[in-house]
C-alpha cells in the first residue's frame, strides 16, 4: 500500500481569515448605519435588510472560526484534523440562507397587503451607502469563493446583502419619483428568490461532501480508464473517491500490477500518483498495488456493515449449539 502526497501548493489560510476579517468589521458598520437609518427613516425595509446583515456578520464569523479550526493539526483521534468544520459551517450557513429566504418572504407577502410609508430620499442614501460597502466585501472575497466552500458561502452570503442594497436603492428610486410603494415587496420577493438559488446550492454541496459524494467534475470511469493506460497497470478496482472538505479531495484503489523489482513498483506508483494530482486533482491518495486481483473487481464496491461483538457472540452461541445438539441426535 502507498499513501501518495503529490504536493502542489496550496493558497494560505492567512489570506483566507485575513479576507473574512476585513470582511466582518465591514459589514458590521454597514449593519449598525443600516439600524440607525431604518430607526430614522422609519423604513421597515432597511431595518429588514438589517436583519439580513446581522446574518451575515453572524455567517461570516462561523467562516472565519471554522477556518482556524482546520488550520489545527491533526490528532491520534482526528487524523484528519478539523477540515471538516469548513463543511459544516457551510452547511449553516447554506440553511441560514434559506431561513432568510422564508423571512424575506413573509416579510414581502405582508407588505403587498399594506405597503408601508418609507422617507425615500433617506432611505436612498443609506441604501447606496450599503451597495458600496457591500460591493467592497465582495470584490475582497470574490478572489476565494470558487474553490472553497466555506468562502463561497460567506460570499453569497455578501452577494445577497448586495442584492439587497440595489432592491432597496430601486424601491427608493421608485417610490421617490412615483409613489408606488408596492415596488418595495415586489423587488424583495425578486432577491428572496436569487438568495434562495444560492442557498440550495450551497446546501446541498455540503450535504454531498458530508455524505463522502464524489469531488465535483470528477468521472470515475475516465479515471480508472487515465491509470490503467500506464504500462504494466494491468486494472483498477475498489475506488474510492470523496473530499475531506473543499478543497482537499482524496482518492484510493486497487491497482493489478506485476513489476519485476521494487524500483518499478515503485516508478509505477509515481507516475499514477503524477496522473492523478495533474489530471483530476487528487494530491491525497492511497494505491493498494497487487499482483493478484481480488475476488471483487468491481470498479465500486459495496462496503459491508462489519458485525458487531453482540452479533459475533450469537452467532458463535447459534454454532455451539447446533453443534452440540448434533452430536446429541447421533
Amino acid at each position: 500500500m502507498h499513501d501518495g502526497h503529490y504536493h502542489a501548493g496550496n493558497e494560505p489560510d492567512r489570506e483566507k481569515s485575513r479576507q473574512l476579517r476585513f470582511a466582518i468589521i465591514l459589514t458590521a458598520v454597514v449593519l449598525v448605519g443600516e439600524v440607525i437609518g431604518g430607526i430614522w427613516t422609519g423604513s421597515l425595509a432597511l431595518l429588514s435588510d438589517a436583519g439580513h446583515v446581522l446574518s451575515d456578520v453572524m455567517s461570516l464569523a462561523l467562516s472565519l472560526f471554522a477556518i482556524r479550526l482546520a488550520s489545527r493539526p491533526p490528532t491520534g483521534r482526528l487524523t484528519y484534523g478539523l477540515h471538516r468544520a469548513e463543511v459544516f459551517a457551510a452547511l449553516l450557513n447554506g440553511l441560514a440562507l434559506l431561513g432568510i429566504c422564508v423571512i424575506i418572504f413573509r416579510e414581502a407577502y405582508a407588505r403587498l397587503g399594506a405597503p408601508p410609508e418609507i422617507k425615500s430620499v433617506e432611505l436612498l442614501i443609506f441604501a447606496l451607502v450599503g451597495l458600496a460597502a457591500n460591493w467592497l466585501v465582495l470584490v475582497r472575497l470574490g478572489g476565494h469563493a470558487h474553490d472553497d466552500i466555506n468562502l463561497r458561502s460567506a460570499y453569497l452570503h455578501v452577494l445577497g446583502d448586495l442584492l439587497a442594497s440595489i432592491g432597496v436603492v430601486i424601491a427608493a428610486l421608485i417610490i421617490t419619483f412615483t409613489g408606488w410603494t408596492i415596488a418595495d415587496p415586489i423587488i424583495s420577493i425578486v432577491i428572496g428568490l436569487l438568495i434562495l438559488v444560492g442557498g440550495v446550492r450551497v446546501t446541498a454541496e455540503a450535504l454531498h461532501i458530508l455524505l463522502e459524494g464524489v469531488p465535483r467534475g470528477v468521472d470515475l470511469e475516465q479515471v480508472a480508464g487515465a491509470l490503467t493506460e500506464v504500462p504494466q497497470v494491468e486494472s483498477v478496482h475498489g475506488i474510492h473517491a470523496w473530499s475531506i472538505c473543499s478543497n482537499v479531495p482524496a482518492f484510493s484503489a486497487h491497482v493489478v500490477m506485476c513489476p519485476e523489482t521494487e524500483e518499478e513498483r515503485a516508478e509505477i506508483v509515481r507516475e499514477l500518483e503524477r496522473i492523478l494530482a495533474e489530471r483530476f486533482g487528487f494530491y491525497h491518495t492511497t494505491l493498494q498495488a497487487e499482483c493478484e486481483p481480488c475476488d471483487d473487481q468491481s470498479l465500486i464496491r459495496h462496503l459491508p456493515h462489519r458485525e458487531s461483538a453482540t452479533d459475533q457472540h450469537h452467532h458463535s452461541h447459534n454454532h455451539n449449539h447446533d453443534h452440540n445438539h448434533s452430536d446429541h441426535t447421533e
